[in-house]
């Protein structure tokens, strides 16, 4: 199924779902992504020491635990993207869900905490919380603007993840690529949330919303925390 085609059967209340106030159908989007960014908060308080102590006193333990959750991640990422976007049952979408939030706690845990300080954290958990509310807001004033964003902002993110990758091959850290991609999730926040206001204000359609605008605010949270982090 096309991507244009699941949106437009998402945009249609499909026979047999009920049909949500926009209160409800907001908050219950606003609930997915609040228990998302707990249990990842709560992996992370849980793990993220063992995880520094291992990465400077069992280096190497430290290096196979490492590739090991990044495949688990990218598994779970696939099949948690087939759950969410094939079913049409909320139940199935919200696990498909923590088929997304509980591997990306374990890689904050172990891949990307223990190399920066609170400091750094916390700053970068405000100004993602910020740009988000502020993305939220202007998407809800002008949804248009942000709907024909879409093509656009696939065709960047897709070029800035192929620099990316050449970046890592050749050993280069380039600074410009964080900045690029924060810039395109910031602006992808605004687009998912234009777009889930667009659809048929269901259960399925709210956790199916939640899951995407939850990889666009975590993605912005990891960009931001490498470009805070390159200044300490």
């Amino acid at each position: 199924m096309s991507s244009n085609h699941y949106y437009e059967e998402r945009m249609n209340l499909q026979p047999g779902a009920r049909e949500l106030s926009p209160a409800a159908y907001n908050a219950t989007i606003g609930g997915v992504l609040l228990y998302g960014f707990v249990v990842d908060a709560i992996i992370v308080k849980l793990f993220s020491g063992y995880a520094t102590n291992m990465l400077y006193s069992m280096t190497m333990n430290y290096g196979v635990t490492l590739i090991a959750i990044m495949i688990g991640y990218a598994v779970c990422c696939v099949i948690g993207s087939l759950m969410v976007h094939r079913s049409s049952n909320p139940v199935v979408s919200f696990i498909g869900f923590n088929f997304f939030a509980l591997p990306i706690g374990f890689v904050l845990a172990f891949a990307t905490i223990p190399y920066y300080s609170s400091g750094v954290i916390v700053r970068a958990f405000v100004l993602t919380a910020v740009i988000t509310g502020v993305m939220l807001l202007v998407s809800t004033l002008i949804p248009d603007t942000f709907l024909s964003m879409g093509k656009a902002l696939f065709i960047s993110l897709l070029v800035c993840i192929v620099v990316d990758l050449i970046a890592l091959i050749l050993g280069q850290d380039l600074v410009i690529v964080d900045y690029a991609v924060t810039f395109i999730f910031t602006l992808f926040v605004g687009y998912d949330w234009a777009r889930a206001n667009a659809c048929a204000k269901t259960f399925d359609n709210a956790v199916d919303c939640a899951a995407e605008l939850y990889l666009d605010i975590i993605n912005l949270f990891l960009r931001i925390l490498s470009i805070l982090g390159r200044d300490n």
